[in-house]
């Protein structure tokens, strides 16, 4: 059996963030075959294509990340009706300089949440778009708009709630199913 590396993005920078607890939470219920590991973007400077032909060592480093992965997963909350500045400056840094994007063809998922009844589903659409510019194989089903209730999770990732364990399970099964028929396709160099 092939284990598959899947490099995942938490697009919130707090401390407490409620994305970062879902990611911990579905580290534990992935299938046995998915090795995720996060890639930090907090200390990314802003993207310019003044970089191109000198990229920082951070950004390299997110670059280096993501051509070691088989897939990534974009776990993100909803500011202002979309994602965040900082996902969307990890997106910029990744897929440029023109040439040498690090999402292309390569198998996506996106799932998020928060507090409100629509979890994060105008940020979802929002990612969605700039994916599919960025040439990302992305999973469109199950679409996956969490409302975060604190007490169904610990901090080390345990889901206390069943139901949404059982949906998490569900959605990283099929991400994986998802990521083997991409890269049946598609192998990633």
């Amino acid at each position: 059996m092939s284990t598959y590396k899947v490099a995942y993005l938490v697009g919130s920078l707090s401390s407490t963030s409620v994305n970062r607890t879902l990611g911990k939470a579905l580290v534990r219920l992935a299938p046995a075959d998915l090795e995720l590991t996060e890639i930090p973007i907090g200390d990314l400077r802003l993207y310019s294509p003044d970089f191109d032909d000198d990229y920082p060592p951070e950004a390299r480093a997110l670059k280096d990340a993501l051509a070691a992965s088989d897939a990534v997963l974009f776990i993100t909350p909803e500011y202002n009706r979309s994602i965040p500045g900082a996902l969307k400056n990890a997106i910029d840094w990744a897929s440029r300089p023109h040439g040498q994007n690090s999402f292309d063809h390569m198998p996506a998922a996106v799932i998020g949440a928060s507090p409100g009844m629509i979890g994060t589903a105008l940020a979802q659409q929002s990612l969605r778009g700039v994916l599919s510019y960025c040439n990302a194989r992305q999973m469109t089903s199950p679409e996956a708009y969490i409302q975060f209730v604190p007490d169904a999770y610990t901090d080390s990732g345990e889901v206390t709630d069943e139901d949404t364990a059982e949906f998490l399970r569900q959605f990283m099964q099929e991400f994986r199913d998802h990521v083997e028929r991409v890269l049946a396709v598609l192998p990633r160099d």
